[in-house]
């Protein structure tokens, strides 16, 4: 086994900032610098400022000098972390009431056929009981589901699963979901019978389960990454989100780079929003929020799919 490479040696705040000074970010209070990096750290911030460094060629493609453009300043990265911040409080706004809206579908679907149908295996889809993975192994998705479900169960602290516990009872389907969170919905969803699938599907306009499980797997991935604070803002997807052929999808005509970013789940966010609330205000909020993003020449809306840097398209 190779031998790693030593880590950097540590730095005070004081000397993290000289060195951002050194490599040509302007820093207007070295004071306030320092307090801010102390409060977030230089590593993390260091993902907000990476774009704004300078390229360089190199025979494997162009890569980044430690050295910054021409005008980056300190408080203007700041200004993007805060940024940041607002949009993942928006996008878990949004994420909430997709997940407890979906839940209570699931539930109220399958609970019609059977109150305890999160048990019963005659509602999975009989590919997920028995197939090879990439890395040849045999797997059991439904066993594995079931098992992180049970543990959910077990160490739940929710009132309604605690008093159904403390008295014996059976958990009929609409309380278990109480336990849920977006990766187990996505899951269990993605583990049914397509005729299952199909029922949810219709209570929210989508014409095929396909799209809704890349959706909920995406939105999933978005929501650890905004309830782990990680940086979202041009944050890309492994793939292009699917659409609708209707006419909301057709008049915003996206195109793959904006349904790889965050303007494409914004759109997809608010599909789904206004279907469970058509007088939310989510859009406007999040319309607001992104006009008002900070201008970094290096740091440009289209960074997050929007066709230009005009701002949020008023169609």
């Amino acid at each position: 086994m190779p031998s790693l490479t030593p880590p950097k040696p540590h730095k005070s705040h004081k000397e993290l900032v000289e060195i951002l000074e050194n490599r040509g970010m302007i820093i207007p209070d070295k004071n306030r610098a320092e307090r801010k990096l102390s409060q977030i750290g230089y590593y993390r911030l260091s993902g907000f400022w990476y774009p704004c460094r300078e390229f360089k060629n190199a025979s494997n493609g162009d890569i980044r000098k430690d050295s910054f453009q021409k005008d980056i300043n300190f408080n203007d990265i700041i200004r993007l972390y805060l940024f940041d911040k607002n949009l993942r409080l928006l996008m878990i706004d949004a994420i909430e009431r997709i997940e407890i809206y979906i839940r209570s579908i699931i539930a109220h679907e399958l609970g019609q056929y059977d109150p305890l149908a999160y048990k019963s295996i005659n509602f999975i889809n009989p590919q997920k009981l028995h197939f090879r993975d990439k890395n040849k192994n045999i797997r059991n998705l439904w066993e594995e589901w079931s098992q992180n479900h049970s543990e959910k169960i077990k160490y739940s602290r929710e009132d309604c699963i605690v008093h159904h516990k403390s008295n014996s009872k059976a958990m009929p389907f609409w309380v278990v979901i109480e336990a849920w969170d977006f990766g187990t919905m996505s899951k269990y969803f993605e583990n049914l019978k397509i005729n299952y699938q199909y029922k949810i599907c219709k209570k929210l306009d989508i014409p095929k389960p396909y799209i809704l499980r890349q959706w909920l797997h995406e939105i999933n991935i978005l929501r650890n990454r905004c309830a782990h604070h990680s940086r979202i803002w041009n944050q890309s997807f492994r793939n292009p989100l699917p659409t609708i052929d209707n006419p909301y999808f057709n008049a915003l005509d996206l195109d793959k780079r904006a349904l790889k970013r965050m303007y494409g789940m914004i759109c997809i966010l608010w599909f789904l929003v206004k279907k469970i609330g058509p007088k939310s205000d989510w859009l406007n909020s999040t319309k607001e929020l992104i006009n008002a993003k900070p201008s970094i020449n290096s740091c440009p809306n289209t960074a997050m799919g929007f066709p230009d840097n005009s701002g949020f398209p008023k169609f």
